[in-house]
């Protein structure tokens, strides 16, 4: 990518595509195209057109997604399967319309079946039932997939897919109701510590096993696959990439590891009345690591970073 064409980072507010911003500026690129939602709501077709027939810009980063954890997803199922479909059907085809050079959808690895083979491989897409809490986001990001597909077949455009694991860091959201797994725990749990609690209530039984990514790794494999050659990209024949570290903890290890980072001697109480999601979700990255990508943040590394942030943002 030319460093002064213009690129549109849409949802640059958010975890992921602030991160992106970040890796981009520190790059040296300086032609960003940045809109908040109330100067440009991805939801409205029109709205969306125009700007991009105004702006035109060469290349897009599209992280812009309603997402949230099993509470968000279990509260506000209609909400997360009509802003997804909506932002992203809007911004892919009029990227299409105005001749985007390339474009970056990102995803979530729970795209794949709820039982896939552990570690799940891009092929496991559509090989078995869904995970019921987050179902409709879930649909959503495969019809994104499917769009980018169906569009590089159709018009010759070069869309890419990239599915990261769950993703944590700088910029994340700390509201209870609404995070997923690792702010909501560490805010939980430096909340339990000022309040000196005894304990700390995790949902669940703890045994599920989950994959993390720090969000600047995160932003890095953003790059790197829009940087990457199209012979490259060709070579693979991949629809699209998982993103991710290759390895897992289960959720009482990582709380273990979140009350270290937070100093908190309390006890873990699990509440297995409270539902567990998926028993594992581990990407194969192999596919990445072919073209030349690893990610880089330790999970220790990453939790003392998070939190370091927190800290100095919480409200």
């Amino acid at each position: 990518m030319n460093k002064h064409a213009k690129i549109f980072v849409a949802g640059h507010k958010g975890l992921v595509g602030s991160a992106i911003v970040r890796r981009l500026q520190s790059t040296g690129y300086d032609n960003l195209l940045l809109r908040s939602r109330t100067e440009l709501d991805l939801c409205e077709q029109a709205a969306v057109r125009d700007f991009f027939a105004q702006e035109k810009p060469a290349y897009v980063f599209l992280a812009a997604a309603k997402v949230g954890g099993i509470v968000a997803n279990n509260t506000w199922p209609a909400e997360f399967i009509y802003e997804n479909l909506a932002i992203q059907t809007n911004v892919i085809h009029a990227a299409w319309q105005s001749g985007v050079k390339r474009l970056l959808f990102l995803g979530s690895s729970c795209i794949y079946p709820k039982f896939a083979p552990q570690p799940m491989r891009e092929e496991h897409l559509l090989t078995g039932e869904l995970e019921p809490t987050n179902e409709p986001y879930a649909v959503a990001k495969i019809a994104g997939i499917k769009m980018c597909q169906s569009y590089n077949r159709q018009y010759g455009t070069h869309f890419l897919s990239v599915m990261p694991t769950n993703l944590y860091g700088p910029n994340d959201n700390f509201d209870l109701t609404s995070s997923h797994v690792i702010p909501a725990l560490l805010r939980k749990i430096h909340e339990a510590k000022i309040n000196a609690a005894p304990s700390v209530e995790i949902w669940g039984t703890g045994q599920p096993r989950r994959e993390f990514l720090h969000v600047d790794d995160m932003a890095d494999a953003c790059l790197f696959v829009m940087q990457a050659s199209q012979e490259r990209l060709d070579a693979e024949a991949a629809p699209f990439f998982n993103v991710g570290t290759g390895s897992d903890v289960t959720i009482a290890e990582l709380a273990r590891t979140i009350c270290e980072v937070v100093d908190f001697n309390g006890a873990l109480i699990f509440n297995t009345d409270k539902p567990d999601g998926a028993p594992r979700k581990l990407l194969d990255v192999e596919r990445l690591r072919t073209l030349g990508w690893r990610a880089k943040v330790d999970l220790r590394q990453g939790l003392d970073d998070t939190y370091r942030w927190f800290l100095q943002h919480r409200q």
